[in-house]
């Protein structure tokens, strides 16, 4: 059965309805700015991680031609003392040693809250709830590191000194403790562990969370 052909009106309303195409000559041109802008970022990136390698090398061949400055004392040396007293000493251990110090306090705050709040928005929370929690988290992990640090020297020491005062008489920490950046560490990785928790029991298939229930 052959169709009935289309009026020049019919026509016409169909074009509209799928749009002016675009030439040929304009799409390309839109096509090759979007690549320019695109090798321009990964460009801009290289030279970026590029240029702080570079400046990390010269820094730290400069320091080591220091006349004070020993690869053995750095490496092995346990005291970190470069503008106090009158010999200086480099020893790397102190720094490696803090750096673990404050990350094991802020995975032993951050690895049970993470993990409880994920549990609670996977499998507990309301969809309205979880859809207000879900953004905090978000913004959380977007606040940059330095407003953690003050965050941590005017909030959270200050606030386990007055606990310390109210319990036992004397504020055991002083203005820079371990246990201040620690915790400060873990507000900071908490949204990432929560994150990461969250979407892994999300992801679980709906035959092992029932044998699981079972």
């Amino acid at each position: 059965m052959n169709a009935t052909p289309a009026t020049p009106g019919e026509l016409a309303l169909r074009a509209a309805r799928r749009g002016t195409a675009r030439p040929a000559a304009l799409r390309d041109a839109r096509e090759r700015r979007i690549r320019g802008l695109r090798l321009g970022a990964a460009v801009g990136s290289v030279r970026t991680t590029a240029t702080i390698v570079v400046t990390l090398a010269w820094e730290t061949a400069n320091f080591l031609r220091l006349p004070e400055v020993t690869l053995s004392d750095f490496l092995l040396g346990t005291t970190w003392s470069p503008l106090l007293g009158a010999e200086r000493h480099f020893g790397i251990w102190p720094l490696v040693c803090g750096t673990l110090l404050v990350a094991g306090v802020g995975a032993t705050f951050a690895l049970p809250v993470g993990l409880v709040s994920a549990i609670y928005l996977s499998e507990y929370a309301p969809p309205r709830v979880r859809a207000t929690l879900k953004p905090v988290l978000e913004v959380l992990a977007g606040v940059p590191t330095v407003v953690y640090g003050f965050f941590a020297l005017t909030v959270i020491t200050p606030g386990l000194q007055w606990v310390c005062r109210s319990l036992f008489g004397d504020p055991v920490f002083p203005g820079y403790n371990a246990t201040g950046a620690g915790l400060a560490v873990g507000v900071m990785i908490l949204p990432l562990v929560c994150s990461l928790s969250e979407a892994a029991l999300r992801a679980v298939p709906r035959s092992l969370r029932a044998g699981a229930y079972a």
